[in-house]
């Protein structure tokens, strides 16, 4: 393992990987904790602006281009930003299993789904893992 891929790249590159390494522990410290406590409301809004911030930056990453310089993993930043106010909104008014689940499938496609394809042959992420 090799962090200086990563180290080097841009600082888009950096804010949002470390944001999106941030987000994939903290997620997963909400899936075991008790839900509805103010420690996780607190951390859910703490994911939140991760979740916001690797989403907003991922815009200004554009190593796989499809169109311009948007890719098809923008798709799933774009489910990002519009998924994560609906998520908020409906546990703000009360639906659990609203927001469960779109704060789940967040988790799931917003940051394992795109996460893997950070490991593509030739990304900044498998270089540092498995070397350049």
């Amino acid at each position: 393992m090799d962090l200086a891929p990563l180290l080097d790249a841009s600082p888009a590159i950096r804010l949002h990987a470390f944001s999106a390494i941030a987000a994939l522990g903290l997620g997963t410290v909400q899936f075991v904790a008790p839900k509805g406590t103010l420690p996780h409301r607190s951390f859910g809004w703490l994911w939140s602006g991760l979740m916001a911030t690797v989403a907003v930056s991922s815009f200004w990453i554009s190593g796989m281009r499809w169109i311009g310089p948007f890719g098809p993993i923008h798709l799933l930043s774009l489910l990002v930003v519009v998924t994560l106010p609906l998520a908020l909104l409906r546990a703000h008014r009360g639906d659990v299993a609203g927001h469960a689940a779109g704060m789940t499938g967040l988790f799931y496609w917003g940051l394992i789904a795109a996460g893997l394809f950070t490991f593509w042959p030739g990304r900044i992420m498998n270089q540092v893992l498995f070397g350049g």
